[in-house]
């Protein structure tokens, strides 16, 4: 198929203690998504030290590893291989249905969408986002395509992409005082904007191939952009970050309702120590 991209993904994460670390539990999402818009051809998980990992499937479908290491130790790294099958940018129509805005509404009656549509820990309103809102001229318009994709294109163009300047649980709030962000920030103003409109909204963590081998920090190769769910085209992405909508060059790692649903990795440690943690992200084609 014509724009299909077969890409991979080494992603390493490694914790170092400045003492010892009796026991670590830790929650791991590095399993790419299979499903309709994506293939997984590959994946595999390694521990060092070695430590037993079970998996589970969370409520948003995401696949994820529980490890746990019982013996004493004074680093833990983490190493995922993947290979994914990616499918293009889709086609999208000019305009939608003229009852799009209704049938959209209705989605806040809808048991399964609700959390979609609701503030959540990341993605709430606020007065400052009220304000970029009104500053931006941001309101939802006759069409909820032209709508969104107006959406995503200011919030492009509205901030600086910064790396360094939030961090992973930054509020809302703090892009919009500073204009300065990455993008899960991005993510998250565009989402919570949705959501006040009525249009189901959620997160999707992942890679970006940028077109070449890279090895670089994870602000870079890791991303995060938005899907929204509209009438007859089913859950379509936008990246805001890089103003257009995601394709096969973005691999879909976990969908959730902001970032707090899809951390790489999270967990606790026995012991007094503290963690300083270091990520490598590659992303690249698939040797043929």
């Amino acid at each position: 198929m014509a724009g299909v991209r077969r890409l991979e993904i080494q992603h390493s994460s490694r914790y170092l203690y400045n003492g010892p670390v009796s026991r670590s539990v830790m929650r791991l999402c590095l399993k790419p998504l299979d499903d309709d818009k994506q293939r997984l051809l590959r994946f595999n998980v390694e521990t060092n030290p070695p430590a037993p990992l079970s998996q589970e499937t969370d409520s948003f479908g995401n696949s994820r590893h529980v490890l746990t290491l019982n013996s004493e130790h004074h680093s833990l790294k983490i190493s995922s291989d993947s290979a994914v099958e990616t499918s293009p940018t889709p086609t999208l129509p000019s305009s939608l249905p003229k009852d799009a805005w209704e049938e959209i509404r209705s989605s806040r009656n809808s048991f399964r969408l609700w959390s979609f549509t609701n503030p959540s820990a990341y993605a709430r309103p606020s007065d400052a986002l009220q304000a970029y809102m009104e500053e931006m001229d941001l309101r939802p318009g006759d069409d909820p395509l032209e709508s969104v994709l107006r959406l995503s294109d200011s919030i492009h163009r509205s901030f600086q992409f910064v790396p360094g300047s939030t961090s992973a649980i930054s509020p809302i709030d703090h892009i919009l005082k500073t204009r300065q962000g990455v993008c899960q920030d991005y993510a998250h103003v565009m989402i919570a904007i949705a959501r006040l409109w009525g249009v189901p909204a959620r997160y999707i963590s992942g890679y970006l191939y940028a077109g070449s081998w890279k090895e670089v920090s994870v602000s870079y190769a890791s991303h995060a952009w938005v899907e929204c769910l509209l009438p007859g085209l089913d859950w379509v992405g936008f990246d805001p970050t890089n103003e257009g909508l995601a394709g096969e060059r973005h691999v879909r790692l976990a969908v959730g309702l902001d970032y707090k649903d899809v951390s790489p990795t999270q967990g606790i440690i026995h012991g007094l120590a503290q963690s300083t943690l270091e990520v490598e992200v590659r992303v690249g084609p698939v040797d043929s």
